[in-house]
């Protein structure tokens, strides 16, 4: 019996550790990309503003 306990335990299936550890990775990743976003998006937001500003100004009215 105890020979049998020994075995059971020696054969431990690990893969509850690497999907917790693959968890982490993924937050980490997502919390780096939400941080980006939030540093640049004002940036990003400004340059499109302008771009799009010029534009409408520049197009010939239909009028």
């Amino acid at each position: 019996m105890m020979q049998f306990i020994r075995n059971i335990t020696a054969r431990r299936n690990e893969d509850g550790a690497s999907a917790v550890e693959y968890g982490l990775l993924v937050a980490g990743i997502a919390a780096v990309v939400v941080l980006v976003v939030f540093a640049l998006g004002g940036v990003i937001k400004n340059a499109f503003s302008s771009t799009c500003s010029a534009v409408a100004n520049s197009a010939p009215s239909s009028c």
